[in-house]
């Protein structure tokens, strides 16, 4: 007799204290109605309030609930990685801790999945999110969008199920910058997408403020794509266009004694906006090379305090 498929979920926690106890239960009530053997690996990103403890008590009642801590706060997407680092199931989830993700979903994902599908991204139908949070998070990926030359949908975030090979892959990838989504849209494979339920944030408010998103997208941009450069050099040819077409008709002028020589007002004008273009694009560059800096330090991604 074979043995049931086994399926990974990984959770980054951070200020999950009061929704990990509800969300093991229901993530084991679904495995075990999909007979499914399971593990649920919770990565601690260093959060303040008593969810390593939560996870700490959990293990201790259930082996198959395994716990990563941090030693400081690196972030979601790096908690995503160091979670699909210890994950053995034939298939993974990623999700959320704070069950705005609803755990009894994994079946429709796994249902799809069994179809032939390497990857089933859940698309969010009804966000039961906030105006603002809703307003900010199409902010973000229509910059990010736009920028990175790849089409993100702000229905789509982290939740879906992933097939082994997939993540395998991904774990293979050398770069320092982990954003999941990203990586996932890279690596390829035969990927689909569904609509699953959302569920209303019951405890506490989003951690990703504007500013936390920007700086996100920017480094999403630096680390992903290269359109920022490109968007320089076309910025640079449309401004040297403009100087010959204006410089032309102004010497045209002149000759035909149309008007004077342009004098001090429209030159100082002319330096100081050039000057910023410039200084704009030193700035674009500068940030590259600092991503190329961050990657030769070689440092860990992340650390690890303690594993349970």
């Amino acid at each position: 007799m074979n043995s049931p498929e086994k399926i990974s979920v990984v959770v980054p926690v951070y200020y999950g204290e009061k929704t990990l106890d509800e969300m093991s239960q229901r993530l084991i009530s679904t495995c075990n109605k999909l007979q499914l053997s399971y593990e649920i690996i919770y990565v601690n990103d260093a959060s303040p309030d008593a969810s390593w403890e939560v996870i700490r008590k959990l293990n201790s009642n259930n082996p198959n609930i395994r716990g990563v801590n941090f030693s400081k706060n690196f972030g979601q997407h790096y908690a995503i990685s160091a979670g699909l680092a210890e994950a053995t199931g034939d298939w993974v989830v990623v999700m959320d801790c704070d069950l705005q993700d609803v755990p009894e979903e994994i079946e429709k994902l796994y249902t799809k999945g069994k179809e032939g599908f390497d990857v089933v991204l859940a698309r969010r139908k009804r966000r039961k999110d906030g105006f603002l949070k809703k307003f900010f998070s199409r902010l973000f990926y229509g910059f990010l969008s736009y920028l990175s030359g790849a089409r993100y949908d702000a229905s789509v975030a982290n939740f879906g199920l992933y097939r082994k090979s997939v993540i395998q892959t991904i774990n293979s990838l050398p770069e320092k910058n982990r954003y999941f989504p990203s990586m996932v849209k890279w690596v390829g494979y035969k990927q689909t997408a569904i609509d699953v339920e959302h569920s209303k944030r019951e405890e506490g408010s989003s951690s990703y403020t504007f500013k936390k998103l920007f700086n996100l997208s920017l480094d999403i941009i630096l680390s992903y794509s290269d359109k920022p450069l490109r968007l320089t050099i076309k910025l640079g040819l449309f401004i040297t266009f403009f100087a010959l077409v204006f410089s032309g008709v102004m010497l045209y002028k002149w000759y035909h004694g149309e008007i004077e020589v342009l004098g001090y007002t429209s030159l100082i004008l002319s330096i100081w906006f050039l000057s910023g273009i410039i200084i704009l694009i030193l700035g674009v560059v500068g940030l590259y090379i600092g991503k190329i800096f961050e990657n030769v330090k070689d440092r860990p991604t992340y650390i690890i305090k303690e594993k349970i």
